[in-house]
């Protein structure tokens, strides 16, 4: 019959006794509250106010209905109170997609413990592949991604530089040495990313630097690199942070400036204006010295 709109100038006239400070009330003009009101005594069927010299009056059904249109407004209020609070309300799951070797890396630091005591209801569900997720499909949430951005979808800022260098196991280089440089690695084994990675860059830098390279084992993943190499089989490219950590290899050379890149946080510009994740956006922010070691080593 009506909505809560339809209550409004009933209510301002009631508590101020004319159209006139109604209006005011309500910042509207006085003529469209009187308006309104004519509309709302029509659609009752009912007068709810009179005229009178001094101003207007309740008539005994405004009386009347005046205990059950403020109940009205008040539940509204609480109902919008509610709803700002649950969009202010910093709480859910953020989905992050990440290559898989930064997922160890990310829980055994501080930061998962940083981000619970600075938002305690936001929870990290952890999306993780050596390939590029679609945000704006809705794979993920956020992104911690290195290389370059170039499909404009997606908006985020630099959190740390990505850098490779080469490396082999102790085991290895004891018993075919230590080349220092690219050319003194030419005539050794390498470990390489499988056709399924042609994309990625260590993959077109191999092929591009070395293009007669002896390849002695192939893998699908990050991870799969790093096995390999520790258990000596070859020499190969991988991220300083996970090389560097391992006790079992040693670094080469590098880091090699043609495998740099630069590690953003990244997620679709209608998701950066959610509280959740601009929560966790800013939050990054501050946190940036606890996560470069995390991505770079």
């Amino acid at each position: 019959m009506f909505d809560w709109n339809d209550l409004k100038p009933f209510l301002a006239v009631a508590r101020h006794g004319g159209t006139t400070a109604a209006a005011r009330a309500l910042q509207v003009d006085q003529s469209t509250v009187q308006r309104r009101l004519v509309e709302l005594e029509r659609r009752i069927g009912q007068a709810l106010v009179e005229r009178h010299p001094t101003g207007y009056r309740l008539t005994a059904y405004g009386r009347e209905l005046l205990p059950l249109a403020e109940a009205v407004e008040q539940r509204i209020a609480s109902l919008e109170q509610h709803i700002r609070g649950s969009a202010r309300e910093l709480n859910g799951v953020i989905r992050l997609t990440c290559p898989e070797p930064l997922v160890h890396r990310i829980t055994a630091s501080p930061l998962l413990d940083h981000l619970h005591a600075a938002h305690p209801r936001l929870r990290i569900e952890f999306v993780t592949s050596d390939r590029y997720l679609d945000l704006a499909k809705g794979d993920a949430d956020v992104a911690l991604r290195s290389g370059d951005t170039v499909d404009g979808q997606l908006v985020g800022h630099k959190v740390a530089d990505s850098l490779w260098a080469v490396y082999a196991s102790r085991g290895y280089v004891e018993r075919h040495g230590a080349p220092a440089s690219l050319a003194e690695a030419t005539g050794h084994a390498w470990i390489a990313l499988d056709a399924s990675m042609g994309g990625h860059r260590a993959t077109q830098w191999l092929r591009e630097a070395l293009p007669a390279a002896p390849v002695a084992a192939t893998s699908g993943s990050i991870l799969g690199l790093v096995q390999s190499t520790r258990a000596g089989v070859g020499i190969a490219a991988l991220p300083t942070a996970l090389g560097d950590a391992e006790p079992d290899l040693q670094r080469l050379f590098g880091p090699v400036p043609e495998l740099t890149r630069i590690w953003r946080i990244l997620t679709t510009p209608a998701l950066r204006k959610t509280p959740r994740i601009d929560a966790f956006f800013r939050f990054i922010g501050d946190e940036t010295g606890t996560l470069r070691p995390i991505l770079t080593g």
